[in-house]
């Protein structure tokens, strides 16, 4: 049996205990949080350093934008024909636009930016979405079958990012760099040519590791503009995987730690990161987000497009017109929120909006 004096050792034993593990719990808890930024920063690769400007934000649609009003006697079909970055986009525009409309309905098929104008000078499509702007010659067939050009309606905004896997630790690129890796003719002017992540000063594992190249194929509008702003109009190196869609450059990297690839900043997803950019070497990173680009900083800010036949002198049928009215709208800007992309302000809306009165 155990004494009285016994049971009073080994209940002081268990508060004493007790005591220091309560303590210990509280000083972690309570550990100053200048402390806990230096832990953090000393397990952190040297490599993973941030960009000096341009960090994760919550992007919102400005309140000043006009509010949606239903107006009667709209219905029918429209067909949209064109870019596979804006594929998405132009469906979820369709979905809101269909609670103001529910008798109305329009088929969407996204296969490359230059699929749209041969769609539109045909007839078979009424919204010909592009990722990039129309070309001079894509403009001229039009013009000569209708005798006026077509209408252009900058509908978002897109940050073009280069992707890479989400393990990467580079911390940026410039897009003389950038041409070094993705060109054979690199007419960015970089000292050589770039195949291997120690190149651009990588260590360790990945040191003498390949660089895996993902891209669009040139039916893509983002292959084009990637190719006239990054690749200074050079031309592609043989070895880039060329992929049918957006969706499945980002999930090439996605699944290859080693690779590289470019998209548009709505198909970004928890697999891959975006590489911050800067026109020349040496320079300020900018991050592929919504400051930069209405700054002008970040180098592949883009407009995304929809081009419609639209006579100068007449307005467009009421589905097309109220149609693009809806885009410009707040809640056709919440859309493009939505889908990843990056909202027009009221005066870019208002503007655009100017091309649909008459």
């Amino acid at each position: 049996m155990i004494s009285s004096k016994a049971v009073i050792i080994i209940i002081g034993l268990v508060a004493i205990t007790f005591l220091g593990i309560s303590g210990c719990t509280k000083e972690t808890k309570e550990l100053p949080q200048e402390d806990k930024q230096t832990i953090e920063s000393e397990i952190a690769p040297a490599e993973t350093a941030q960009p000096e400007k341009g960090t994760a934000q919550t992007v919102v649609v400005d309140p000043d934008l006009p509010r949606y009003k239903k107006v009667a006697g709209i219905s029918g079909n429209l067909s949209s024909i064109g870019s596979d970055t804006m594929n998405n986009l132009l469906t979820l525009w369709l979905e809101g636009f269909k609670k103001f409309y529910p008798n109305v309905n329009i088929q969407v098929e996204g296969k490359g930016s230059s699929t749209a104008p041969p769609a539109l000078i045909s007839g078979t499509a009424q919204l010909g979405p592009m990722s990039r702007d129309m070309k001079q010659e894509e403009i001229d067939a039009f013009e000569k079958k209708f005798g006026y050009k077509p209408t252009e309606f900058r509908v978002a905004l897109d940050a073009l990012a280069v992707y890479v896997n989400k393990d990467n630790p580079l911390k940026g690129l410039s897009l003389m760099q950038v041409d070094a890796i993705f060109s054979k003719t690199r007419r960015g002017g970089y000292k050589s040519e770039i195949t291997k992540w120690g190149d651009l000063g990588l260590t360790g594992d990945w040191a003498n590791r390949s660089i895996s190249l993902y891209g669009r194929n040139s039916a893509s509008g983002t292959y084009g503009f990637f190719k006239e702003h990054s690749l200074f109009k050079g031309d592609y190196k043989n070895q880039v995987k060329e992929q049918p869609g957006s969706a499945s450059v980002v999930q090439g990297i996605t699944e290859d730690r080693y690779g590289i690839g470019y998209s548009g900043i709505g198909y970004s997803t928890s697999g891959v990161r975006t590489l911050p950019l800067t026109t020349q070497n040496n320079e300020e990173y900018f991050d592929a987000n919504y400051e930069n680009v209405l700054d002008g900083d970040y180098p592949l800010s883009r407009f995304l497009n929809i081009y419609v036949n639209k006579h100068p002198n007449k307005p467009l049928e009421p589905l097309l017109r109220e149609f693009i009215n809806f885009i410009f709208s707040y809640e056709g800007q919440e859309v493009v929120v939505k889908d990843g992309y990056l909202p027009l302000t009221p005066d870019m809306a208002k503007e655009e909006l100017n091309k649909n009165k008459n």
